[in-house]
């Protein structure tokens, strides 16, 4: 596929983990499409509880659904307790960002959570013909 040159009228951001093979597909299809995304390197500034709210709801999404279960702050932090609330979920994101499942795009089309990576071309722009 051949990359269109870079846009700004189509918003993106990404939450990435740079050295995460699946992240990094997703960023090579954003850019792919002719946009240049905010990248949020969410390991060095990692998003609060507010925010972590927002993008769950936007995905249709719990808190439980955000965290990574094979990191090791998850069996160490008790976090498959089900009685566990969201609450407290989005603190041990927030406290150990490590935790929050990746990468999130976030674009006009939608929020998603992209896993498997090629999920992210359900929000990426339209193609033109």
């Amino acid at each position: 596929m051949t990359a269109r040159p870079p846009t700004t009228d189509y918003p993106m951001t990404i939450y990435h983990k740079p050295n995460c093979s699946t992240s990094r597909n997703v960023l090579q299809l954003i850019r792919e499409s002719g946009v240049e995304p905010e990248i949020v390197l969410y390991l060095e500034t990692p998003p609060g509880k507010k925010k972590l709210r927002e993008l769950a709801k936007a995905m249709g999404l719990g808190a439980r659904d955000l965290l990574r279960t094979k990191e090791a702050p998850y069996e160490e932090l008790g976090l498959a307790d089900e009685k566990l609330s969201d609450d407290q979920l989005f603190d041990a994101i927030v406290a150990h960002p490590i935790l929050l499942q990746r990468p999130i795009v976030v674009s006009p089309r939608g929020t998603l959570m992209c896993q498997p990576w090629q999920r992210v071309e359900e929000i990426l722009p339209a193609k033109k013909s």
